[in-house]
């Protein structure tokens, strides 16, 4: 029988993250991830001269602690902002894509928000601040700034985060920024300059808000932080992991590895997993409790990448396209990592990252290979412009039938939930994307937060 400090369950980037900010600290810790490699859904993949990702394209520099965890990686790990062309963003309308305004003179010449929308929103600052705690993004948003914004700019974005319905996700759970806008403020106008006028210190300026990946793909990322972890500290292939507490406060793990039982006996337990591995991880737990605690559902996404050998003039010089739910178009969005990311594809290529399905259309799930490929070569004359019978070089689906969760108003009960069981139980965590937000910033300041707790002994 193996004895550590902590065991860490799953080795996504929450995982990693934290048992790398154990080991920092010099805490023993043992990660256990039942599939065959780490990263859990972050996986870069090389074709040809193409660097895909099955998952995240991107993360966003939004807490200190990103920037931190590069900084600890060195040489390692870059940290790749995204490049000036990025900063484009742009919105299905009609037959084409628009740019998003960056500025009041493309604000009032833009096609994708009504006039009447337009000179409404002068007087977003002074109107009534909502009481509904579960009140929808969408309904947020109507009520502030108008329909023709939420269908143009909210809903493209949702699908983009999400891949969900923006009047199904409340908005005090899945932006909680935005509500609290309107909450402190009164109005996102007035929140966003006193947010703006807020005085910082050095440390908050490290979260520089800008879109990132590490040099080369996010694999990159996950390898070097196996290698600060020890890969000797990470078991990969480990099934049937059962948690359960023994006295004084301790826990007992069990797994099985290549057909052979094994036990771990642990002072911390932190989980990572997704929330509908967590009825058979605890089995201790009662069936009211775990019932709330695993009841987030996760929309079903269809990636695919697509590499393209010369573009000609057809330069996708932004950071990628969403499309509005109401125009009924096959995909989501289309990302363009080659405008983000240097080394993505050939000199006159371009890489680029078709979204489809969603919780509004799980059906794509079920589509084959031939099928997507026909979509995409579509949509390549159809919206991206390209000549008549163009067809893509490169081709790659990935399928995630768990890829997004969404914070609907479920997301209640399964946080009193977890608060409970943490309560009676302060060695044991529950962590991972079922709360602190999904983008890979999130995931990272909360796996820091959580090691740092064990570290501090807050968990005792």
């Amino acid at each position: 029988m193996n004895s550590v400090d902590t065991v860490v369950i799953g080795a996504g980037i929450t995982g990693l993250s934290c048992a790398h900010e154990l080991t920092r600290n010099n805490r023993q810790v043992r990660v256990l991830e039942r599939q065959d490699r780490i990263g859990g859904q972050i996986q870069s993949i090389k074709v040809d001269d193409y660097i895909f990702e099955t998952g995240p394209n991107t993360g966003v520099v939004k807490h200190p602690e990103v920037a931190e965890l590069f900084e600890q990686l060195g040489d390692k790990c870059e940290l790749e902002t995204a490049l000036e062309s990025s900063k484009r963003r742009l919105i299905w309308k009609g037959d084409k894509f628009h740019a998003l305004p960056s500025g009041l003179g493309s604000a009032l010449r833009t096609p994708l928000f009504t006039w009447y929308d337009k000179f409404r929103i002068l007087g977003e600052p002074w109107r009534k601040k909502g009481d509904d705690p579960m009140e929808s993004v969408g309904s947020l948003a109507e009520r502030r700034l108008g329909k023709s914004y939420v269908e143009y700019a909210v809903d493209p974005f949702l699908s983009g985060v999400y891949a969900g319905d923006p009047y199904k996700l409340p908005a005090r759970l899945a932006l909680p920024k935005l509500y609290q806008l309107e909450q402190n403020y009164g109005s996102f106008v007035r929140g966003s300059i006193a947010k703006a006028k807020q005085p910082k210190t050095d440390r908050d300026r490290k979260a520089t808000k800008k879109v990132f990946s590490s040099r080369g793909g996010f694999s990159n990322l996950v390898e070097a932080l196996a290698d600060s972890i020890g890969r000797d500290n990470i078991m990969t292939g480990a099934i049937d992991i059962h948690i359960n507490p023994v006295e004084d406060g301790a826990w007992n793990i069990t797994y099985t590895k290549d057909g052979k039982s094994e036990q771990i006996v642990a002072r911390n337990v932190i989980t990572t997993c997704g929330a509908y591995s967590l009825p058979e991880l605890l089995p201790f737990v009662d069936s009211d409790t775990m019932k709330d605690l695993s009841n987030l559902f996760y929309a079903p996404v269809v990636q695919v990448g697509v590499g393209m050998k010369d573009c000609g003039d057809n330069q996708c010089l932004a950071f990628g396209g969403l499309v509005p739910s109401k125009e009924h178009k096959p995909v989501l969005g289309i990302l363009f990592p080659s405008a983000c990311f240097k080394g993505r594809c050939p000199e006159k290529g371009a890489a680029m990252a078709y979204f489809i399905g969603g919780a509004r259309h799980p059906e794509m799930l079920e589509k084959s290979d031939a099928e997507f490929e026909s979509m995409v070569n579509g949509t390549l004359v159809d919206m991206l412009k390209y000549a008549p019978g163009t067809k893509a070089d490169v081709i790659k689906v990935f399928r995630h039938e768990r890829a997004i969760p969404q914070y609907e108003a479920s997301s209640d009960a399964r946080f009193a939930a977890i608060d409970k069981l943490q309560t009676k139980y302060p060695t044991l965590r529950i962590a991972g994307n079922l709360r602190d937000g999904i983008g890979i910033g999130d995931r990272i300041k909360q796996g820091v937060d959580e090691a740092r707790r064990v570290c501090t002994g807050q968990n005792d």
